[in-house]
């Protein structure tokens, strides 16, 4: 189906700076507004229910699996996230914007769902740079960062699915590549067509 909002999902491995420049690009845009997931994993630092995810137990996490609530649900570094189909919907059905981030697992079963969608992935400039941002961050054990790295690596294999890459070596070059992905998908035909479908009715282009 299709709905006049965008879908723009993010995906890159733990370290590269995904939430950041969403967080960043969220603040400058206010037709974009997040996608919430849910996840099994204790929330970090300041995170709050509701606002960096829907953190819930794995009882909770198992019953939406059984009532068929997730477009996508996947295992990542030891937890499961899922993504609420209908919270989507209900906002691109609205006209808004909506951007998701997500690991390359579940950006792969949302395209399937959401033909639409735009799959963004975010590279780091290398593998020391990436390491070294993990070891800031100060918020795992090293033997949790040997992990992150190890899949990072099969992360990034999975580049090529997506439909756009930055590289996030410098933050500010990479929010502005990432604000001109999300503009110009606004206007593309296919999209003006479903946002601006009154438009192009009166002006009777089919």
């Amino acid at each position: 189906m299709d709905y006049p909002g965008n879908l723009f999902v993010v995906a890159a491995p733990s370290g590269a700076g995904k939430s950041s420049l969403c967080k960043a690009l969220l603040e400058l845009d206010s037709r974009l507004q997040p996608s919430v997931s849910h996840t099994t994993r204790p929330p970090r630092g300041q995170e709050k229910h509701g606002r960096e995810y829907f953190f819930v137990s794995q009882s909770e996490f198992d019953a939406m699996v059984a009532a068929d609530a997730f477009v996508e649900w996947a295992h990542v570094h030891a937890n499961r996230y899922g993504t609420s189909k209908k919270a989507i919907e209900d906002r691109m059905a609205m006209g808004a914007d909506v951007i998701l981030e997500i690991d390359f697992q579940g950006a792969v079963q949302i395209k399937n769902v959401f033909a639409n969608a735009i799959c963004i992935f975010i590279l780091p400039p290398s593998w020391e740079e990436l390491r070294s941002r993990l070891e800031r961050r100060g918020e795992d054990s090293p033997e949790i960062i040997d992990m992150r790295m190890k899949n990072a690596q099969l992360e990034v294999a999975q580049v090529a699915e997506f439909d756009f890459v930055i590289i996030n070596e410098l933050f500010d070059r990479a929010l502005f590549d990432l604000k001109t992905i999300v503009h110009s998908q606004r206007l593309k035909i296919s999209a003006q067509r479903r946002a601006r479908a009154e438009t192009f009715k009166a002006l009777n282009i089919l």
